[in-house]
């Protein structure tokens, strides 16, 4: 019975339950991690999730701004805010059409909220790529819609209503401005 000592049994298991947990953590050798080597402390590059089941959402909204106007898109495409919440041109269905990205149109008028090149915003009744738009809720809350198609500079252009209720120009838009925060309210 002298062979057997209870401090080199444990150590024993001990190392051999160690030796197990490591081995069963390892990747597989084909699932081998990228590394971004310009990098100077390496980093492990994540792969994108899918999140197709979010494509197909509609919601029926009214888009308040932070200024006091909801945004309605009247039955001749003409694009202003709004005083009154009784509005039926306010009413407007907010589609996603890929993950983050939103196409709106207007239930009563059946125009879509789109914006060209120059930063201009407007209805039409045709989708296209123009009235793709990129949903981000801000820290505050509220909302903000960059044209997914068009920048300026390098910089997104968002939807903006001026103090007036009038669109502003993309082009003059940033996402710091209030005048590019909507709160959209649910329809009652």
């Amino acid at each position: 019975m002298g062979w057997w000592n209870p401090l080199t049994s444990w150590t024993l298991g001990f190392s051999l339950m160690t030796f197990l947990w490591v081995t069963s953590a390892r990747e597989p050798r084909d699932s081998v991690r990228q590394v971004d080597i310009t990098c100077p402390w390496p980093e492990v590059h994540r792969h994108a999730r899918s999140y197709h089941h979010l494509e197909g959402d509609v919601r029926w909204r009214r888009l308040y701004s932070s200024n006091h106007f909801f945004l309605r898109i009247g039955g001749d495409g003409k694009v202003e805010g709004s005083r009154r919440k009784e509005s039926l041109n306010s009413i407007v269905e907010i589609r996603s059409v890929q993950v983050g990205t939103v196409a709106i149109r207007s239930i009563h008028s059946g125009f879509y909220l789109a914006m060209n090149r120059k930063g201009k915003i407007y209805g039409t009744k045709a989708y296209s790529p123009n009235c793709k738009f990129k949903e981000r809720i801000e820290e505050n809350g509220y909302n903000t819609y960059a044209s997914f198609h068009w920048h300026h500079e390098g910089r997104p252009m968002f939807l903006s209503l001026n103090s007036k209720g009038l669109p502003r120009r993309g082009t003059k838009t940033r996402w710091q401005h209030l005048s590019t925060h909507f709160l959209p309210m649910l329809v009652s």
